[in-house]
């Protein structure tokens, strides 16, 4: 169980002036991800060390997005302007995860122009709307490892704290194994266990030195 990767839904003005806006203020690089054809999505991809990403995620005008929770938790958060919309864990198996939530994974896809196919599984979303201080969990299907999205780039950043409005507890309880739980060199910070719950920022390691979004 680790940290993957951060969410971050586009503002009103889209997916690539809000990519620009991040990548000036963190001094990183970003490649075009694609199109998330189950969720109606589409992404840029920021890559960071330790096998982590920073995703920027635009919901598309597509029947699945309205069908899709991922889709939906996009549309949601951009609706409000954009900003955080979660976090991700990936583990090596769901099926815990699945018996604790009462459901099962869903299947994930991403074609890169070559014809190459990245897949996942992921559970969790329908809890991040509810709840958005807790993950999703994902699983990466075997033989993708060379695709994941931190290595689109050579990583120069890396994510050093996120900071969350909402309860420690509550958090290690959602992901059901809190004795297990290692997400690296990443400090988690919680505050406001009573306000709205949610990503309220993530401090990056860069060249420019520490940098909050």
């Amino acid at each position: 169980m680790r940290l993957d990767h951060v969410s971050y839904a586009c503002g009103p003005d889209g997916l690539m002036p809000t990519a620009e806006r991040i990548s000036k203020a963190l001094g990183l690089e970003f490649v075009k991800g694609g199109v998330h054809p189950r969720f109606g999505t589409r992404n840029v991809i920021f890559p960071l060390k330790h096998n982590q990403y920073l995703e920027v995620v635009e919901v598309l005008n597509h029947p699945s997005s309205d069908k899709a929770p991922f889709g939906q938790a996009v549309r949601a958060r951009s609706e409000l302007g954009g900003g955080w919309m979660g976090w991700c864990v990936s583990v090596e198996d769901l099926s815990s995860a699945e018996e604790r939530l009462g459901r099962k994974s869903v299947p994930g896809n991403r074609k890169f122009p070559d014809g190459r196919e990245l897949t996942w599984q992921q559970v969790g979303i329908k809890g991040l709307i509810a709840d958005p201080q807790v993950p999703y969990l994902l699983r990466w299907d075997a033989g993708t490892e060379d695709l994941h999205p931190s290595k689109a780039l050579e990583p120069v950043g890396a994510i050093q704290s996120i900071t969350i409005a909402g309860s420690r507890d509550r958090v290690l309880d959602w992901l059901g194994q809190p004795e297990n739980v290692n997400l690296g060199a990443v400090s988690m910070e919680y505050e406001a266990p009573n306000g709205t719950p949610g990503i309220l920022s993530v401090t990056f390691e860069t060249d420019n030195g520490l940098v909050t979004l």
